[in-house]
């Protein structure tokens, strides 16, 4: 890495006219090509939510949490930084409004103010700057890369702080601005509309922030004229102003950048020169394999119930669950296609729907809206020797139907449906800080990265191995994400492997069972798992379970 003078350099990325206009993605690239020139970065993601965190969101209002390694359920921009990053984030790297004001007013009542009248101005927006500077001193980094949250001049105006902690640190600190805004191109004209940008751009500089940078997201390349438009208004170099129009895929983003010389521009902007050439191989074979139209196939249901809003339908709700999966199609060069099943809208024809799908996945969720449909998709791919991925509340539901179907216990439940049921597969341990985090009043959770020893001559091991995968190959000890608040309960545990159910995963101390799986006699491949592999895989690196799933999967 280079080593560069103490100053650690700020970039802030801010975002107008429109939410999700792709600020995390463009954050996520500048950090990316400032680390293939070999410089130490730090992101860091602002979000202007009153949670403290975003795993009492529903993902369908902000798409799925990202589950870091130590515990943090974040915004899905974090997943976006750790597969461009090939790097881990967490705590350090979030901050939301919540946070900010939680600690705030807990400072005011341990008097740490010292009898001030604590106000968001200077309060909030200190503890703003004390986060970010705080993460540049851990991290030792040469770059801290900031998103703001929110889109600039926006109803609730919770960002201002965001903006504010940016102007005054931009008077003491070495920073560049960032702004990435949209030109939309009305059918009915044809042509780039630059308006709304203005009118972005001038409410941002209204909160004492000149943009160095734009980037210009749109339909359309952005064109000459356009940017001649921007200058001359802004008094920003052309030359300055970055067209990213659609791509096809968000891993062509940080080349796309690179060949308009963005990194290079924000690295002469602060005085310093970066490699001339810079290895962005891995993106590229990536993302020219997505353009291939391969000899192989495979169709893959994911069976859930966060797909609708309104009158509109999203994925967003499963997206690291989406990109892994793609990561192990790319792997296996296996062309994809996904079918995507309300369990709770398509309960009644469920079977039907799951006609021609070579792989089914039931994956994260809570409640009990729904549960009928995924336990019938369950007993589909298990009775139909269809290739089964359990995630989370995925293999808790393949327990209770293994447990109702298979055991004849036919009033398996979870605790979390059915607190008063006599025969509660899966259920609450009381609390113990060795093993969750208090969340409110009366909820606890295993959140974070825990160990798991896998049982030999398994599934999951053949996997583990054929990977090379181990955290401690001696030990037999892998780790993967939890993010859950009920447990298989053990009272069952000899019931059920009587009747072929294999226990092939526990953690370290026999108290919790990890993995499951069903005999390949039985099945070709029907595995759950507690933790949360989705959220370790990379374009690069893909997660061994998924790799394998889709080649059980291939026809």
């Amino acid at each position: 890495m280079k080593k560069l003078d103490p100053q650690t350099r700020y970039i802030f990325v801010s975002g107008g006219v429109m939410s999700a206009v792709g600020k995390g993605v463009t954050a996520a690239s500048i950090s990316l090509l400032l680390k293939k020139h070999g410089f130490t970065v730090c992101p860091v993601k602002c979000e202007n939510n009153l949670n403290v965190d975003f795993g009492t969101i529903n993902p369908i209002e902000h798409g799925d949490p990202f589950l870091c390694h130590d515990g943090l359920e974040a915004d899905i921009d974090l997943g976006n930084y750790e597969r461009f990053l090939d790097q881990k984030v967490g705590f350090a790297n979030f901050m939301t409004m919540g946070q900010l004001y939680q600690k705030v007013i807990n400072n005011e009542r341990s008097m740490k103010y010292e009898g001030e009248d604590v106000e968001p101005i200077p309060h909030v927006v200190d503890e703003i700057i004390r986060r970010i500077k705080e993460a540049a001193q851990n991290s030792r980094a040469d770059f801290v890369v900031i998103e703001l949250g929110g889109t600039v001049g926006e109803y609730e105006n919770n960002n201002g702080l965001y903006y504010e902690a940016a102007r005054i640190m931009a008077m003491t600190e070495s920073v560049v601005n960032v702004h990435v805004t949209y030109v939309p191109v009305p059918p009915h004209i044809g042509e780039p509309k630059t308006k709304p940008a203005q009118f972005g751009i001038k409410a941002l500089m209204s909160m004492g922030i000149v943009p160095n940078f734009i980037v210009i997201r749109s339909e359309l390349p952005t064109d000459s004229h356009r940017k001649y438009k921007f200058a001359l208004k802004l008094h920003i170099p052309a030359v300055n102003i970055i067209s990213c129009e659609n791509l096809d895929s968000v891993y062509k983003v940080p080349a796309h950048l690179h060949s308009q010389n963005l990194d290079h521009l924000i690295l002469q902007y602060f005085g310093l020169k970066g490699k001339k050439q810079i290895d962005l191989s891995s993106f590229k074979q990536y993302t020219d394999k997505l353009q291939k139209n391969f000899n192989k196939s495979t169709t893959i249901a994911i069976v859930g119930k966060y797909f609708s809003t309104g009158n509109s339908s999203l994925i967003d709700s499963y997206y690291a669950l989406i990109e892994s999966i793609r990561h192990a199609s790319i792997f296996n060069n296996t062309n994809l296609k996904l079918k995507f099943i309300n369990s709770d809208k398509q309960e009644n024809s469920i079977y039907e729907d799951l006609q021609g799908v070579t792989g089914i996945i039931v994956p994260i969720g809570w409640g009990k809206r729904g549960v009928a449909g995924k336990i019938k998709a369950i007993t589909f791919a298990r009775t139909k020797k269809i290739p089964y991925l359990g995630l989370c509340y995925g293999m808790q539901l393949a327990a209770i139907e293994f447990a109702r179907n298979v055991a004849s216990i036919k009033d398996a439940d979870t605790e979390e449906n059915n607190p008063k049921g006599k025969n509660l597969i899966i259920h609450s341990i009381p609390f113990n800080k060795k093993y969750q985090t208090i969340k409110g009043d009366g909820t606890s959770m295993r959140l974070g990265s825990f160990d798991c020893i896998i049982r030999p001559n398994t599934l999951i091991e053949s996997i583990i191995n054929k990977h090379q995968a181990w955290k401690n190959e001696s030990k037999r000890i892998i780790t993967e994400r939890h993010r859950h608040r009920f447990e298989f309960n053990n009272a069952y545990r000899d019931i059920l492997e009587k009747k072929g159910l294999v226990i092939s995963g526990t953690s370290p101390d026999n108290f919790f069972v990890e993995n499951i799986e069903l005999l390949k006699a039985i099945h070709p491949f029907f595995l759950g798992t507690q933790g949360h592999p989705e959220y370790e895989s990379t374009p690069q690196k893909p997660h061994p379970i998924f790799i394998e799933f889709i080649k059980a999967t291939i026809t």
